[in-house]
Protein backbone atom coordinates (compact mmCIF):
# COMPACT_ATOMS: atom_id res chain seq x y z
CA UNK A 1 0.00 0.00 0.00
CA UNK A 2 1.45 3.39 -0.89
CA UNK A 3 1.66 5.95 1.31
CA UNK A 4 -0.54 8.14 -1.08
CA UNK A 5 -3.14 5.77 -0.77
CA UNK A 6 -3.01 6.51 3.18
CA UNK A 7 -2.58 10.07 3.38
CA UNK A 8 -4.16 11.63 0.16
CA UNK A 9 -7.58 13.46 1.19
CA UNK A 10 -10.92 12.48 -0.63
CA UNK A 11 -11.09 14.80 -3.61
CA UNK A 12 -14.94 14.90 -3.92
CA UNK A 13 -15.39 16.17 -0.76
CA UNK A 14 -13.91 19.51 -1.68
CA UNK A 15 -16.99 19.79 -4.20
CA UNK A 16 -18.26 23.01 -1.73
CA UNK A 17 -15.00 24.34 -0.99
CA UNK A 18 -14.58 26.46 -4.50
CA UNK A 19 -17.98 28.35 -3.47
CA UNK A 20 -16.90 30.04 0.04
CA UNK A 21 -12.51 29.67 -0.20
CA UNK A 22 -12.18 33.55 -0.37
CA UNK A 23 -13.96 33.30 3.26
CA UNK A 24 -12.11 31.03 5.17
CA UNK A 25 -11.82 31.34 9.03
CA UNK A 26 -10.41 28.11 11.01
CA UNK A 27 -11.40 27.77 14.42
CA UNK A 28 -10.36 24.05 15.16
CA UNK A 29 -12.69 20.98 15.79
CA UNK A 30 -12.66 19.35 19.01
CA UNK A 31 -12.26 15.94 19.28
CA UNK A 32 -9.73 12.84 20.46
CA UNK A 33 -9.36 9.88 18.57
CA UNK A 34 -10.07 6.83 20.51
CA UNK A 35 -9.49 3.37 20.18
CA UNK A 36 -12.74 1.82 18.32
CA UNK A 37 -13.01 -1.24 20.94
CA UNK A 38 -13.11 0.62 24.41
CA UNK A 39 -12.71 -2.53 26.06
CA UNK A 40 -11.29 -5.70 24.20
CA UNK A 41 -12.31 -8.10 26.00
CA UNK A 42 -14.85 -10.62 24.57
CA UNK A 43 -16.84 -12.60 26.45
CA UNK A 44 -17.58 -16.33 26.63
CA UNK A 45 -18.67 -17.57 23.82
CA UNK A 46 -21.00 -17.83 21.30
CA UNK A 47 -21.71 -14.62 21.57
CA UNK A 48 -23.82 -12.02 19.65
CA UNK A 49 -21.68 -9.14 19.67
CA UNK A 50 -22.36 -7.22 16.78
CA UNK A 51 -26.40 -7.08 17.25
CA UNK A 52 -29.11 -8.26 15.19
CA UNK A 53 -30.78 -7.01 12.17
CA UNK A 54 -33.50 -7.18 9.68
CA UNK A 55 -33.98 -5.55 5.84
CA UNK A 56 -35.32 -5.47 2.76
CA UNK A 57 -39.44 -6.20 4.33
CA UNK A 58 -42.10 -7.73 1.86
CA UNK A 59 -45.72 -8.04 2.16
CA UNK A 60 -45.25 -11.67 3.32
CA UNK A 61 -41.52 -11.51 4.55
CA UNK A 62 -38.81 -10.29 5.93
CA UNK A 63 -35.08 -11.08 5.85
CA UNK A 64 -33.45 -11.68 9.78
CA UNK A 65 -29.36 -11.20 10.00
CA UNK A 66 -26.91 -11.82 12.25
CA UNK A 67 -23.44 -12.51 13.45
CA UNK A 68 -22.60 -15.03 15.96
CA UNK A 69 -19.05 -15.71 17.56
CA UNK A 70 -18.40 -19.29 18.12
CA UNK A 71 -15.03 -19.18 19.83
CA UNK A 72 -13.07 -16.33 21.16
CA UNK A 73 -10.47 -16.74 18.55
CA UNK A 74 -12.70 -16.56 15.65
CA UNK A 75 -12.96 -12.61 15.09
CA UNK A 76 -14.15 -11.14 12.02
CA UNK A 77 -12.34 -11.60 9.04
CA UNK A 78 -9.89 -14.38 10.68
CA UNK A 79 -11.52 -16.88 8.65
CA UNK A 80 -10.96 -19.56 11.57
CA UNK A 81 -13.98 -21.00 13.91
CA UNK A 82 -16.02 -23.92 14.11
CA UNK A 83 -19.26 -24.38 12.60
CA UNK A 84 -21.87 -23.50 14.60
CA UNK A 85 -26.05 -24.27 14.15
CA UNK A 86 -27.63 -20.75 14.65
CA UNK A 87 -31.39 -21.25 15.31
CA UNK A 88 -34.19 -18.19 14.95
CA UNK A 89 -37.23 -17.58 15.82
CA UNK A 90 -39.75 -14.71 14.86
CA UNK A 91 -43.16 -13.55 16.95
CA UNK A 92 -45.56 -11.19 17.51
CA UNK A 93 -45.00 -10.27 20.86
CA UNK A 94 -41.74 -9.08 22.55
CA UNK A 95 -42.04 -12.48 25.01
CA UNK A 96 -42.01 -15.01 22.75
CA UNK A 97 -45.14 -16.47 23.63
CA UNK A 98 -46.48 -16.59 20.11
CA UNK A 99 -44.19 -17.94 17.99
CA UNK A 100 -45.18 -17.62 13.98
CA UNK A 101 -42.13 -18.89 12.20
CA UNK A 102 -38.75 -20.51 13.14
CA UNK A 103 -35.59 -22.43 11.72
CA UNK A 104 -31.93 -23.01 12.04
CA UNK A 105 -28.88 -22.39 9.81
CA UNK A 106 -25.16 -22.49 9.49
CA UNK A 107 -22.99 -19.86 10.90
CA UNK A 108 -19.28 -20.96 9.47
CA UNK A 109 -15.70 -19.26 8.91
CA UNK A 110 -17.02 -19.25 4.79
CA UNK A 111 -19.53 -16.17 5.36
CA UNK A 112 -17.31 -15.18 8.57
CA UNK A 113 -19.72 -16.81 10.85
CA UNK A 114 -22.44 -14.25 10.06
CA UNK A 115 -26.19 -15.67 9.24
CA UNK A 116 -29.20 -14.53 7.05
CA UNK A 117 -32.63 -15.82 6.97
CA UNK A 118 -35.40 -15.30 4.41
CA UNK A 119 -38.59 -15.39 6.44
CA UNK A 120 -41.54 -15.93 4.19
CA UNK A 121 -45.38 -16.64 5.19
CA UNK A 122 -45.90 -13.62 7.38
CA UNK A 123 -49.08 -11.22 7.48
CA UNK A 124 -48.38 -7.66 5.75
CA UNK A 125 -47.96 -4.34 7.28
CA UNK A 126 -47.19 -6.48 11.02
CA UNK A 127 -44.91 -5.54 13.49
CA UNK A 128 -42.75 -8.89 14.75
CA UNK A 129 -39.90 -9.64 17.53
CA UNK A 130 -37.23 -11.90 16.32
CA UNK A 131 -33.84 -13.60 18.18
CA UNK A 132 -31.33 -15.82 17.56
CA UNK A 133 -29.41 -18.46 19.74
CA UNK A 134 -26.60 -20.51 19.01
CA UNK A 135 -25.61 -23.26 21.71
CA UNK A 136 -27.49 -22.08 24.87
CA UNK A 137 -26.59 -18.62 23.95
CA UNK A 138 -29.81 -15.46 22.91
CA UNK A 139 -29.19 -12.47 20.93
CA UNK A 140 -31.20 -9.60 22.32
CA UNK A 141 -34.42 -9.67 20.64
CA UNK A 142 -35.28 -7.31 17.30
CA UNK A 143 -38.69 -5.44 16.02
CA UNK A 144 -39.22 -5.46 12.66
CA UNK A 145 -42.41 -5.26 10.24
CA UNK A 146 -43.61 -6.36 7.07
CA UNK A 147 -44.27 -4.18 4.02
CA UNK A 148 -48.07 -3.31 3.61
CA UNK A 149 -49.80 -5.91 0.82
CA UNK A 150 -49.65 -5.18 -2.28
CA UNK A 151 -52.35 -4.01 -3.21
CA UNK A 152 -53.87 -2.37 -0.19
CA UNK A 153 -54.19 1.49 -0.02
CA UNK A 154 -52.00 2.52 3.22
CA UNK A 155 -52.79 5.66 4.70
CA UNK A 156 -49.02 6.50 4.75
CA UNK A 157 -45.38 5.11 5.34
CA UNK A 158 -43.07 7.01 6.82
CA UNK A 159 -39.01 6.12 6.53
CA UNK A 160 -35.93 7.22 8.32
CA UNK A 161 -33.65 8.43 5.50
CA UNK A 162 -29.60 8.62 6.34
CA UNK A 163 -26.62 8.10 4.47
CA UNK A 164 -22.64 8.77 5.05
CA UNK A 165 -21.45 7.50 8.03
CA UNK A 166 -17.73 8.59 8.84
CA UNK A 167 -16.90 5.93 12.27
CA UNK A 168 -13.88 8.32 12.70
CA UNK A 169 -16.35 11.96 12.12
CA UNK A 170 -18.33 11.50 14.94
CA UNK A 171 -20.80 9.28 17.10
CA UNK A 172 -23.94 7.57 15.47
CA UNK A 173 -26.45 9.59 17.07
CA UNK A 174 -28.79 9.96 14.50
CA UNK A 175 -29.11 6.25 14.42
CA UNK A 176 -30.28 6.89 18.10
CA UNK A 177 -32.92 8.99 17.77
CA UNK A 178 -34.08 7.47 14.86
CA UNK A 179 -34.29 3.98 16.69
CA UNK A 180 -36.12 5.64 19.62
CA UNK A 181 -39.01 6.27 17.14
CA UNK A 182 -42.14 3.51 17.20
CA UNK A 183 -43.87 5.38 14.16
CA UNK A 184 -40.67 4.35 11.31
CA UNK A 185 -41.79 1.42 8.54
CA UNK A 186 -38.59 1.22 6.91
CA UNK A 187 -35.23 3.20 7.71
CA UNK A 188 -33.44 3.58 3.75
CA UNK A 189 -29.62 3.87 3.94
CA UNK A 190 -28.46 6.00 0.81
CA UNK A 191 -24.77 4.43 0.95
CA UNK A 192 -21.26 5.25 2.54
CA UNK A 193 -22.39 2.97 5.19
CA UNK A 194 -18.76 2.14 6.04
CA UNK A 195 -15.89 4.03 4.89
CA UNK A 196 -12.82 2.81 3.64
CA UNK A 197 -10.21 4.89 4.61
CA UNK A 198 -6.96 4.18 6.95
CA UNK A 199 -7.31 5.44 9.90
CA UNK A 200 -6.32 9.16 10.89
CA UNK A 201 -6.72 10.07 6.49
CA UNK A 202 -10.54 11.65 6.79
CA UNK A 203 -10.83 13.12 8.69
CA UNK A 204 -6.79 13.69 9.66
CA UNK A 205 -6.26 12.24 13.08
CA UNK A 206 -6.76 15.56 14.82
CA UNK A 207 -10.37 15.78 14.35
CA UNK A 208 -11.22 12.34 14.36
CA UNK A 209 -13.26 10.70 17.65
CA UNK A 210 -12.24 7.32 17.46
CA UNK A 211 -10.11 4.92 15.39
CA UNK A 212 -10.85 2.87 12.02
CA UNK A 213 -10.00 -0.73 12.32
CA UNK A 214 -8.25 -2.31 10.85
CA UNK A 215 -5.89 0.96 10.94
CA UNK A 216 -5.06 1.01 7.32
CA UNK A 217 -6.83 1.53 4.15
CA UNK A 218 -9.17 -1.39 3.73
CA UNK A 219 -8.22 -3.96 0.45
CA UNK A 220 -8.60 -7.50 1.09
CA UNK A 221 -11.72 -9.28 2.15
CA UNK A 222 -10.69 -9.77 5.87
CA UNK A 223 -10.30 -5.68 5.42
CA UNK A 224 -13.42 -5.29 4.59
CA UNK A 225 -14.99 -8.18 6.91
CA UNK A 226 -12.89 -6.08 10.15
CA UNK A 227 -14.37 -2.69 9.00
CA UNK A 228 -18.22 -3.70 8.37
CA UNK A 229 -17.61 -6.02 11.31
CA UNK A 230 -16.48 -2.49 13.77
CA UNK A 231 -18.93 -0.29 12.57
CA UNK A 232 -21.38 -2.71 13.96
CA UNK A 233 -20.60 -2.16 17.61
CA UNK A 234 -21.21 1.22 17.81
CA UNK A 235 -24.72 0.94 20.21
CA UNK A 236 -26.67 3.40 18.19
CA UNK A 237 -26.21 1.54 14.82
CA UNK A 238 -27.45 -1.79 17.01
CA UNK A 239 -30.04 -0.22 18.54
CA UNK A 240 -30.96 1.40 14.95
CA UNK A 241 -31.36 -2.31 13.29
CA UNK A 242 -32.49 -3.49 16.69
CA UNK A 243 -35.43 -1.46 15.77
CA UNK A 244 -36.50 -1.12 11.82
CA UNK A 245 -35.63 -2.78 9.38
CA UNK A 246 -33.04 -1.13 7.11
CA UNK A 247 -33.46 -0.94 3.17
CA UNK A 248 -29.75 -0.12 1.89
CA UNK A 249 -28.01 0.70 -0.83
CA UNK A 250 -24.16 1.22 -1.44
CA UNK A 251 -22.06 4.22 -3.08
CA UNK A 252 -18.49 4.70 -3.20
CA UNK A 253 -16.76 4.23 0.32
CA UNK A 254 -18.45 0.62 0.53
CA UNK A 255 -15.30 -0.08 -2.05
CA UNK A 256 -13.42 3.29 -2.60
CA UNK A 257 -13.89 7.24 -3.37
CA UNK A 258 -15.20 8.00 -6.46
CA UNK A 259 -15.53 4.13 -7.78
CA UNK A 260 -16.63 3.09 -11.16
CA UNK A 261 -16.49 -0.20 -13.22
CA UNK A 262 -12.42 0.08 -13.75
CA UNK A 263 -11.24 1.70 -10.47
CA UNK A 264 -11.57 4.48 -7.86
CA UNK A 265 -9.47 7.83 -7.08
CA UNK A 266 -8.36 6.09 -4.12
CA UNK A 267 -7.57 2.60 -5.66
CA UNK A 268 -3.51 2.26 -6.86
CA UNK A 269 -3.36 -0.87 -9.05
CA UNK A 270 0.17 -1.20 -8.45
CA UNK A 271 0.39 -1.29 -4.58
CA UNK A 272 -3.34 -2.09 -3.82
CA UNK A 273 -3.43 -5.16 -6.20
CA UNK A 274 -6.58 -5.87 -9.31
CA UNK A 275 -9.87 -3.79 -8.81
CA UNK A 276 -12.05 -6.24 -9.77
CA UNK A 277 -10.48 -8.34 -7.00
CA UNK A 278 -11.16 -5.77 -4.28
CA UNK A 279 -14.43 -4.98 -5.91
CA UNK A 280 -15.44 -8.66 -4.91
CA UNK A 281 -14.20 -8.78 -1.79
CA UNK A 282 -15.52 -5.52 -0.98
CA UNK A 283 -19.24 -6.84 -2.69
CA UNK A 284 -18.57 -10.16 -0.45
CA UNK A 285 -18.45 -8.61 2.82
CA UNK A 286 -21.16 -6.06 2.30
CA UNK A 287 -23.47 -9.16 1.30
CA UNK A 288 -22.28 -11.09 4.22
CA UNK A 289 -22.86 -8.15 7.05
CA UNK A 290 -25.54 -5.98 5.35
CA UNK A 291 -29.18 -7.22 5.96
CA UNK A 292 -29.75 -6.86 2.09
CA UNK A 293 -30.98 -9.43 -0.78
CA UNK A 294 -28.98 -9.69 -3.92
CA UNK A 295 -30.07 -9.12 -7.02
CA UNK A 296 -29.35 -11.84 -9.42
CA UNK A 297 -26.62 -9.56 -10.79
CA UNK A 298 -25.25 -9.54 -7.47
CA UNK A 299 -25.45 -6.04 -7.12
CA UNK A 300 -27.96 -4.28 -4.74
CA UNK A 301 -30.33 -2.34 -7.70
CA UNK A 302 -34.02 -3.90 -6.85
CA UNK A 303 -37.55 -2.78 -6.11
CA UNK A 304 -39.88 -2.98 -3.19
CA UNK A 305 -43.57 -2.35 -3.23
CA UNK A 306 -45.36 -0.52 0.12
CA UNK A 307 -49.07 -1.32 -1.16
CA UNK A 308 -50.53 1.16 -3.80
CA UNK A 309 -48.92 4.03 -1.93
CA UNK A 310 -45.44 3.78 -3.18
CA UNK A 311 -42.81 1.47 -5.62
CA UNK A 312 -39.11 1.97 -4.35
CA UNK A 313 -36.71 1.55 -6.77
CA UNK A 314 -33.28 1.72 -5.69
CA UNK A 315 -30.08 2.24 -7.41
CA UNK A 316 -26.60 1.02 -8.05
CA UNK A 317 -24.53 3.94 -9.63
CA UNK A 318 -21.18 2.26 -9.01
CA UNK A 319 -21.07 -1.44 -10.29
CA UNK A 320 -21.64 -0.17 -13.94
CA UNK A 321 -20.87 3.41 -13.86
CA UNK A 322 -18.37 4.42 -17.06
CA UNK A 323 -14.93 6.33 -15.75
CA UNK A 324 -15.81 9.70 -14.60
CA UNK A 325 -14.98 13.17 -16.77
CA UNK A 326 -12.55 15.21 -16.60
CA UNK A 327 -14.12 18.93 -16.20
CA UNK A 328 -13.61 20.79 -19.76
CA UNK A 329 -13.27 17.86 -21.61
CA UNK A 330 -16.58 18.09 -22.91
CA UNK A 331 -17.66 13.98 -21.95
CA UNK A 332 -19.85 15.00 -19.28
CA UNK A 333 -22.39 15.00 -22.45
CA UNK A 334 -21.37 11.47 -24.49
CA UNK A 335 -24.23 9.67 -25.40
CA UNK A 336 -21.84 6.50 -24.52
CA UNK A 337 -20.78 6.80 -21.33
CA UNK A 338 -23.17 6.37 -18.24
CA UNK A 339 -23.95 6.19 -14.45
CA UNK A 340 -26.25 3.08 -14.39
CA UNK A 341 -25.02 1.33 -17.40
CA UNK A 342 -27.82 0.49 -19.94
CA UNK A 343 -29.31 -2.62 -18.46
CA UNK A 344 -30.57 -0.57 -15.40
CA UNK A 345 -31.58 2.47 -17.08
CA UNK A 346 -34.00 0.17 -19.04
CA UNK A 347 -35.11 -1.71 -15.64
CA UNK A 348 -35.70 1.66 -13.87
CA UNK A 349 -37.46 3.31 -16.91
CA UNK A 350 -39.65 -0.06 -17.38
CA UNK A 351 -40.36 -0.43 -13.71
CA UNK A 352 -41.56 3.80 -13.54
CA UNK A 353 -43.73 3.15 -16.49
CA UNK A 354 -45.28 -0.40 -15.62
CA UNK A 355 -45.81 0.76 -12.07
CA UNK A 356 -49.76 1.66 -10.42
CA UNK A 357 -48.38 2.96 -7.22
CA UNK A 358 -49.17 6.64 -6.46
CA UNK A 359 -45.63 7.35 -6.26
CA UNK A 360 -42.31 6.64 -7.32
CA UNK A 361 -39.87 6.73 -5.22
CA UNK A 362 -36.00 6.37 -6.43
CA UNK A 363 -33.08 5.78 -3.75
CA UNK A 364 -30.56 7.21 -5.86
CA UNK A 365 -26.88 7.31 -3.93
CA UNK A 366 -25.62 10.60 -5.80
CA UNK A 367 -27.70 14.16 -6.73
CA UNK A 368 -29.42 13.89 -9.91
CA UNK A 369 -30.40 17.68 -9.37
CA UNK A 370 -28.17 19.89 -11.92
CA UNK A 371 -25.81 22.01 -10.05
CA UNK A 372 -23.75 24.62 -11.43
CA UNK A 373 -22.13 27.66 -8.93
CA UNK A 374 -21.11 31.05 -9.85
CA UNK A 375 -22.29 34.35 -9.27
CA UNK A 376 -24.27 34.03 -12.95
CA UNK A 377 -27.89 32.63 -13.42
CA UNK A 378 -28.01 28.74 -14.60
CA UNK A 379 -29.77 30.26 -18.35
CA UNK A 380 -26.17 32.75 -18.53
CA UNK A 381 -24.05 29.83 -18.12
CA UNK A 382 -25.26 27.67 -20.65
CA UNK A 383 -23.75 29.26 -23.67
CA UNK A 384 -20.46 29.73 -21.34
CA UNK A 385 -20.40 26.23 -20.91
CA UNK A 386 -20.98 25.22 -24.53
CA UNK A 387 -17.73 27.46 -25.36
CA UNK A 388 -16.18 25.61 -22.76
CA UNK A 389 -17.07 21.99 -23.39
CA UNK A 390 -19.14 21.59 -20.74
CA UNK A 391 -22.53 20.28 -19.75
CA UNK A 392 -25.11 22.57 -21.13
CA UNK A 393 -27.41 22.47 -18.52
CA UNK A 394 -24.58 24.57 -16.79
CA UNK A 395 -21.18 24.12 -15.36
CA UNK A 396 -20.65 20.86 -13.66
CA UNK A 397 -18.34 21.37 -10.51
CA UNK A 398 -18.87 17.46 -9.50
CA UNK A 399 -18.76 14.97 -12.18
CA UNK A 400 -18.82 11.79 -9.90
CA UNK A 401 -22.95 12.85 -9.58
CA UNK A 402 -25.66 12.60 -12.53
CA UNK A 403 -24.22 15.89 -13.67
CA UNK A 404 -20.96 13.74 -15.04
CA UNK A 405 -23.43 11.76 -16.98
CA UNK A 406 -25.79 14.07 -18.75
CA UNK A 407 -27.15 11.84 -21.38
CA UNK A 408 -28.33 9.19 -18.89
CA UNK A 409 -30.41 12.04 -16.80
CA UNK A 410 -31.71 13.26 -20.07
CA UNK A 411 -32.43 10.07 -21.19
CA UNK A 412 -34.68 9.01 -17.73
CA UNK A 413 -36.39 12.59 -17.46
CA UNK A 414 -37.63 12.50 -20.92
CA UNK A 415 -39.33 9.17 -19.95
CA UNK A 416 -40.31 10.68 -16.87
CA UNK A 417 -42.50 13.50 -18.81
CA UNK A 418 -42.77 11.65 -22.23
CA UNK A 419 -44.89 8.27 -20.70
CA UNK A 420 -46.41 11.20 -18.26
CA UNK A 421 -44.81 9.46 -14.62
CA UNK A 422 -46.11 11.60 -12.27
CA UNK A 423 -45.15 11.67 -8.78
CA UNK A 424 -41.18 10.60 -8.78
CA UNK A 425 -39.19 11.67 -5.83
CA UNK A 426 -35.71 11.28 -5.89
CA UNK A 427 -34.12 10.07 -2.36
CA UNK A 428 -30.37 10.51 -2.22
CA UNK A 429 -27.45 11.24 -0.08
CA UNK A 430 -23.36 11.11 -0.47
CA UNK A 431 -22.58 15.01 -0.55
CA UNK A 432 -23.31 15.37 3.42
CA UNK A 433 -25.63 18.45 2.72
CA UNK A 434 -29.36 18.78 2.95
CA UNK A 435 -30.94 19.95 -0.26
CA UNK A 436 -34.59 20.35 -1.44
CA UNK A 437 -34.76 20.34 -5.04
CA UNK A 438 -37.28 20.19 -8.36
CA UNK A 439 -35.47 18.00 -11.05
CA UNK A 440 -35.78 20.50 -14.29
CA UNK A 441 -36.10 19.18 -18.16
CA UNK A 442 -33.83 21.93 -18.79
CA UNK A 443 -32.42 23.65 -15.98
CA UNK A 444 -31.42 27.04 -18.03
CA UNK A 445 -35.09 27.48 -18.77
CA UNK A 446 -36.47 26.50 -15.14
CA UNK A 447 -38.96 27.54 -13.75
CA UNK A 448 -40.56 28.60 -17.59
CA UNK A 449 -39.67 24.87 -18.09
CA UNK A 450 -40.95 22.02 -16.73
CA UNK A 451 -39.69 20.07 -13.79
CA UNK A 452 -39.84 16.47 -14.03
CA UNK A 453 -39.77 15.08 -10.52
CA UNK A 454 -38.35 16.23 -6.86
CA UNK A 455 -35.32 15.19 -5.12
CA UNK A 456 -34.93 15.28 -1.43
CA UNK A 457 -31.36 14.99 -0.02
CA UNK A 458 -30.41 14.24 3.01
CA UNK A 459 -27.34 15.59 5.35
CA UNK A 460 -24.70 12.84 6.45
CA UNK A 461 -24.62 10.92 9.67
CA UNK A 462 -21.07 12.18 10.66
CA UNK A 463 -19.22 12.64 7.83
CA UNK A 464 -17.89 16.38 6.82
CA UNK A 465 -19.38 19.06 5.10
CA UNK A 466 -18.56 22.60 4.36
CA UNK A 467 -18.52 24.35 7.89
CA UNK A 468 -16.04 20.71 8.95
CA UNK A 469 -14.32 20.65 6.03
CA UNK A 470 -13.09 24.66 5.86
CA UNK A 471 -12.72 24.62 10.15
CA UNK A 472 -15.38 27.22 10.55
CA UNK A 473 -18.03 27.62 12.51
CA UNK A 474 -21.92 26.70 11.36
CA UNK A 475 -23.47 29.47 9.24
CA UNK A 476 -20.60 32.12 8.63
CA UNK A 477 -19.25 30.80 5.19
CA UNK A 478 -22.00 28.52 4.74
CA UNK A 479 -24.30 31.50 3.92
CA UNK A 480 -22.44 33.08 0.99
CA UNK A 481 -22.05 29.60 -0.77
CA UNK A 482 -25.50 28.64 -0.17
CA UNK A 483 -26.49 32.08 -1.36
CA UNK A 484 -24.19 31.40 -4.50
CA UNK A 485 -26.31 27.92 -5.45
CA UNK A 486 -29.57 29.31 -4.82
CA UNK A 487 -28.95 31.98 -7.36
CA UNK A 488 -27.32 29.74 -9.94
CA UNK A 489 -29.62 27.22 -9.64
CA UNK A 490 -33.24 27.87 -9.27
CA UNK A 491 -34.56 24.68 -8.86
CA UNK A 492 -32.98 24.12 -6.11
CA UNK A 493 -35.31 25.81 -2.87
CA UNK A 494 -33.12 25.16 -0.02
CA UNK A 495 -29.61 23.36 0.73
CA UNK A 496 -28.38 23.60 4.05
CA UNK A 497 -24.39 22.81 4.38
CA UNK A 498 -23.50 22.85 8.18
CA UNK A 499 -25.64 20.15 9.74
CA UNK A 500 -25.68 16.36 10.32
CA UNK A 501 -28.95 14.60 11.32
CA UNK A 502 -31.13 12.44 9.12
CA UNK A 503 -34.98 12.66 7.40
CA UNK A 504 -38.29 11.08 8.06
CA UNK A 505 -40.16 10.91 4.35
CA UNK A 506 -43.91 10.53 4.86
CA UNK A 507 -45.70 9.84 2.27
CA UNK A 508 -49.45 9.82 1.93
CA UNK A 509 -52.19 9.96 -1.07
CA UNK A 510 -52.20 13.98 -1.37
CA UNK A 511 -48.17 14.37 -0.77
CA UNK A 512 -44.47 13.35 -0.05
CA UNK A 513 -42.80 15.17 2.74
CA UNK A 514 -39.28 15.36 3.88
CA UNK A 515 -38.89 16.59 7.79
CA UNK A 516 -35.13 17.08 7.82
CA UNK A 517 -33.63 17.09 11.80
CA UNK A 518 -30.11 17.90 12.61
CA UNK A 519 -27.80 16.71 15.83
CA UNK A 520 -26.42 19.04 17.98
CA UNK A 521 -23.24 18.14 17.62
CA UNK A 522 -21.17 14.65 16.11
CA UNK A 523 -18.18 14.77 18.80
CA UNK A 524 -21.08 14.17 21.25
CA UNK A 525 -22.62 10.62 21.83
CA UNK A 526 -25.22 12.01 23.97
CA UNK A 527 -26.49 14.56 21.15
CA UNK A 528 -29.59 16.03 21.04
CA UNK A 529 -31.76 16.25 17.59
CA UNK A 530 -34.02 18.98 16.47
CA UNK A 531 -36.33 19.30 13.54
CA UNK A 532 -34.66 21.72 11.03
CA UNK A 533 -37.10 21.92 7.98
CA UNK A 534 -39.45 20.78 6.16
CA UNK A 535 -40.69 20.39 2.25
CA UNK A 536 -43.12 18.50 0.84
CA UNK A 537 -44.11 17.48 -3.02
CA UNK A 538 -47.81 17.47 -3.76
CA UNK A 539 -49.58 14.78 -5.57
CA UNK A 540 -49.30 15.57 -9.42
CA UNK A 541 -47.01 19.12 -8.90
CA UNK A 542 -43.60 17.51 -9.35
CA UNK A 543 -42.71 20.95 -7.35
CA UNK A 544 -40.99 20.91 -3.93
CA UNK A 545 -42.43 23.54 -1.59
CA UNK A 546 -41.85 24.40 2.21
CA UNK A 547 -43.77 23.21 4.84
CA UNK A 548 -43.60 24.88 8.71
CA UNK A 549 -44.11 21.47 10.66
CA UNK A 550 -42.90 18.17 10.56
CA UNK A 551 -45.57 15.57 9.92
CA UNK A 552 -47.17 14.50 13.47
Amino acid sequence: MTQQSLTTAPTRRTVVKAAAVSAVAAPTLLGAASPALADSTVPAAPAFLHGVASGDPLPDGVLLWTRVTPTPEAVPGSGIGPDVRVDWELAEDRSFTRVVAAGATLASAASDHTVKADVRGLRPGTSYWFRFTADGAVSPAARTRTAPAADATAANIRFGVVSCANWEAGHFSAYRHLAARADLDAILHLGDYVYEYGSGVYPEAKYGVRQHLPAHEIVSLADYRLRHATYKTDPDLQALHAAHPVVAIWDDHEFANDAWTGGAENHTPGTEGDWAARVAAAKQAYFEWMPVRASTEGTVFRRLRFGRLADLHLLDLRSFRSAPAKTGSGTVDDPERSITGRAQLDWLKAGLAGSDAAWQLVGTSVMISPVAFGSLPAHLLEPLAELMGLPKEGLAVNVDQWDGYTDDRKELLAHLTSRGIRNTVFLTGDIHMAWANDVPVKAATYPLSASAATEFVVTSVTSDNLDDMLHVAPGTVSLVAAGAVKTANRHVKWVDMDHHGYGVLDVTAERSQMDYYTVSDRTDPAASTAWARSYRTLNGTQRVERVYQPVR
